[in-house]
């Protein structure tokens, strides 16, 4: 883990020819690479009451038969998903493989309603949801004495910079460092890129195919909690989160929603080791 830890030398990334351009290079990985190396990642799943009274399960990488007997002292590599993301996700399988291969445990916790059973809760999840980070961490701490690194990809990894910037020097007492991939931490700009072009009728179209129905599921769990119409006619992220994600989370409208959720204002107030890894 110290390893893992140190300063990050800096490196130029060189593309291969043949994969030209950030959608390429994108879609290529999630079609063809392979997310692990040697056997399949194998999990069991806790499902954890929240404070709410609803529920998330979280799913730990079962250890290896050489394992050291005291898990709780072994570090702890925990995972926060991306949108629409579970433990299923190539991305989590391959840090369960890293996290197998130094010997650490590994944890994902999967947000409201990404587990493949709905919550139960008038809610779901959202980019900005320090609180939900929060007492998942608390969770883990209670049950740790080993070092915990927290690595968050696309919108958990904006989550969890949330997450440490409220918690300032608190944020130490849970976790040693914290790492970004490819996250969103300016929501609007990420937003309004793809609903334009290609990331429209590509990344966009493949997100509202899940959200959508999960969120209709909810309207039936719930009748009356949004407007079905709106819902069914929005057409990229900014009208699903006006109708759905900024009503149910307490914020005004999408452009509230985006404004406040956003961790880049305020990078600086973070005070554990933070890597925020993006392409340029």
């Amino acid at each position: 883990m110290a390893a893992v830890l140190s300063p990050a030398s800096s490196f130029a990334h060189r593309a291969p020819w043949w994969l030209p351009g950030g959608h390429l290079q994108t879609i290529w990985p999630a079609l063809f690479s392979r997310a692990t190396t040697g056997e399949a990642p194998q999990f069991r799943r806790e499902r954890w009451t929240t404070p709410d009274e609803d529920f998330i399960d979280v799913d730990f990488l079962l250890d290896p038969p050489e394992a050291s007997a005291d898990g709780a002292t072994r570090p702890l590599l925990i995972l926060f998903h991306g949108l629409e993301g579970s433990s299923r996700s190539g991305y989590a399988k391959a840090f369960a493989c890293l996290a197998r291969d130094h010997g650490w445990s590994y944890a994902v916790p999967h947000f409201r309603g990404c587990s493949g059973e709905l919550n139960l809760a008038p809610r779901a999840y959202h980019s900005g949801d320090y609180e939900e980070v929060e007492w998942i961490l608390q969770r883990m701490a209670e049950r740790r004495r080993g070092p915990v690194l927290a690595v968050g990809v696309s919108l958990g990894g904006n989550m969890l910079l949330r997450w440490a910037e409220e918690s300032g020097t608190q944020a130490a007492r849970k976790v040693h460092a914290v790492a970004a991939v490819c996250s969103p931490v300016d929501l609007a700009a990420g937003g309004h890129s793809l609903s334009r072009g290609f990331g429209r009728y590509t990344y966009t179209r493949m997100f509202l195919r899940t959200m959508k129905p999960k969120a209709l599921a909810k309207l039936r769990q719930h009748p009356g909690l949004f407007n079905e119409r709106k819902l069914r006619e929005a057409r990229d992220l900014y009208e699903f989160d006006n109708v759905f994600t900024a009503p149910l989370h307490g914020f005004r409208d999408t452009d509230d929603y985006w404004k406040r959720a956003s961790s880049k204002p305020r990078l600086s107030d973070i005070r554990v080791p933070a890597l925020v890894l993006n392409a340029l």
